[in-house]
């Protein structure tokens, strides 16, 4: 009886590490999952102080004074908005919206799918804005914890139902773009990473949002 009681609880504490584990967005090595409570903690384990009635967080994040804001989508955490604490010129924002870029491009844990995303210095900014609504952003993906070839092992064999083994073996381009597809829609999409400009008065900052695509509104509660 003690050993059944012992591999239930082996079997249990598996199943809660494998929940812990799951492969979502993290900020400053904080799985963007749970409840907020929870994460509010985690924040404030960090360094960040919480304030209750404005329900933001402050304190320093890569070298910049900013407030954090927690948003859930019932009561999971599906989202981190960093927003910088003052707002700068224009030159300002354009140097800093360009730094940001290249600390992305040079972070082995991100990978994009845009070639460019950097602002030339003959960008007119405040003009763009105000006259064409132009939105300034730039989106990165955290790369999945798993190696890519089991995940492409992974994908090869949940398509068995719709390709025989020689198909599979010696994919067409058809066969590979949907590949291609999955790849990106279930194990990177989820994990996005971006920011953008906001502008106030000919002033700017920079917001940034770590996204946890698996807890975000998809229209279940329509």
């Amino acid at each position: 009886m003690k050993r059944i009681l012992s591999v239930a609880m082996l079997l249990m504490l598996s199943l809660v590490l494998c929940a812990q584990e799951k492969d979502v967005t993290k900020f400053l090595g904080i799985p963007v999952d749970g409840s907020k409570a929870e994460m509010i903690r985690k924040l404030k384990a960090k360094g960040f102080m919480y304030d209750f009635k404005t329900d933001l967080l402050s304190g320093e994040f890569n070298g910049r004074k900013v407030k954090l804001s927690v948003v859930t989508n019932n009561d999971k955490v599906w989202r981190i908005m960093v927003q910088d604490d003052v707002y700068v010129n224009e030159r300002s924002i354009q140097i800093r919206f360009n730094d940001l870029c290249r600390q992305f491009e040079n972070n082995t844990k991100y990978m994009s799918i845009n070639a460019e995303q950097t602002l030339s210095d003959e960008e007119d900014i405040s003009y763009e804005i105000a006259a064409h609504k132009k939105r300034y952003e730039a989106v990165f993906y955290q790369k999945p914890a798993t190696d890519f070839a089991e995940i492409i092992k992974e994908i090869v064999q949940s398509l068995a139902y719709k390709y025989n083994e020689e198909e599979l073996a010696n994919p067409t381009e058809e066969i590979k773009s949907e590949i291609t597809e999955l790849y990106f829609k279930d194990y990177i999409s989820k994990k996005s990473v971006w920011f953008m400009i906001s502008d106030y008065l000919g002033e700017y900052k920079i917001l940034m949002y770590y996204d946890n695509g698996h807890n975000c509104a998809n229209g279940e509660d329509l």
